[in-house]
């Protein structure tokens, strides 16, 4: 098991630079997830950890050794790529042990560290099977333990999950969160899906433009987002914006003007900011109710903003509506209860909870909570 410690870690492809000076301190035995949208740099820093790519300038340090120019095979590190790379003639036990073979290891220590890892992964019954005759999640098995059985200090996987339909994603995720608990390994993880990253990690660190946006843990990230990238980005659905003005603003909390005219109340400090200054709140469709009427009569009396519903999606649990707001940048998209009456057409007052809103200044940062 290993530290990773990352120093202004910078990565260039000649005249084009697709990471910028990136600090990062993961510690041993920690889950960490890469998040981002493509082309963020994520999949780019993990191929630079693995020794895969150049480091243009800034150190890396694994295990507390700086290992800038260490070859991939010295660094004590096991990646897993979204192919599987099995050898279609080779049985699930030889691909596993193939890596050890190489290494010099003799066939009694292939063969336990291969029972190990089969075991580990419960996949002791396809051992003499060739990959043809496997599953998707199966193979994505055999590609882990071949990572498993060389004992690395650090495992890397680069969206391990993206060949695999829904329903074996799901599985696997579970697979792979236990898998961490048996071993207790640092693992660091890429990937584009958000679920992901919320199910699995410890911590996610938050990619844009190869850029960090934030670090945290999983629910700190979705209840404290440092900016609107990182409250659009972390969430399914993602948070609403509206766009409005700073009407007021004390230390019990800020007004905010809508474009038609309507006030909201927020519980965030807003003072460092004047009147009238462009802000956007955000709000998790959950945290909205949805009505028909406004609530003791008045928009204003209810805190509630109102628009026209464009769509409402029934899934049994829960009913997914589409309102157009004034000044909403999308539809805003209410997670209500699955008994609604409101439809496609209707009405909707929508009801914000002023201490479940947040409030972005000009520039996008998110501001603190009064």
């Amino acid at each position: 098991m290993a530290n990773l410690l990352l120093k202004g870690l910078r990565k260039s492809y000649g005249d084009v630079q697709t990471l910028h000076g990136i600090d990062l301190d993961i510690p041993d035995g920690e889950f960490t997830v890469f998040v981002g949208p493509s082309g963020c740099g994520k999949s780019t820093l993990l191929r630079c950890i693995a020794g895969l790519e150049d480091i243009t300038a800034g150190e890396l340090y694994i295990g507390g050794e700086r290992v800038n120019e260490v070859p991939p095979a010295r660094r004590g590190i096991a990646m897993v790529f979204q192919s599987y790379a099995l050898y279609p003639h080779m049985t699930v036990a030889d691909n596993m042990g193939f890596g050890l073979r190489l290494a010099g290891f003799n066939r009694q220590q292939q063969d336990e560290a291969v029972a190990r890892a089969a075991q580990i992964l419960q996949i002791e019954h396809l051992l003499q099977r060739k990959p043809k005759a496997l599953s998707g999640g199966q193979r994505q098995r055999v590609a882990i333990g071949r990572a498993i059985v060389r004992k690395p200090g650090v495992f890397l996987f680069d969206e391990p999950l993206s060949n695999l339909d829904a329903a074996l994603r799901v599985q696997m995720r579970v697979e792979l969160a236990r898998l961490h608990r048996e071993l207790r390994t640092t693992m660091i993880y890429v990937t584009h899906d958000q679920v992901e990253a919320m199910t699995l990690a410890h911590r996610i660190v938050v990619f844009n433009a190869g850029r960090i946006e934030q670090v945290g843990r999983p629910m700190d990230l979705y209840h404290r987002p440092a900016n609107l990238f990182v409250a659009g980005f972390i969430g399914s659905p993602k948070m609403n914006f509206v766009e409005g003005t700073l009407a007021s603003a004390d230390a019990a909390g800020a007004r905010v003007r809508l474009p038609d005219g309507t006030l909201l109340a927020v519980a965030a400090d807003a003072t460092r900011l004047a009147a009238d200054s462009p802000v956007t709140l955000g709000v998790r469709p959950e945290h909205l109710g949805a009505d028909a009427a406004p609530a003791a009569g008045t928009a204003a009396a209810a805190n509630a903003l109102h628009g026209r519903v464009q769509a409402a999606e029934h899934l049994g649990d829960s009913t997914y509506l589409y309102v157009d707001v004034p000044g909403a940048l999308q539809p805003v998209v209410v997670r209500a209860d699955p008994d609604n009456p409101l439809a496609a057409g209707d009405t909707a007052w929508l009801t914000v909870p002023p201490p479940r809103a947040h409030l972005f200044d000009g520039n996008g940062i998110a501001l603190p909570r009064a």
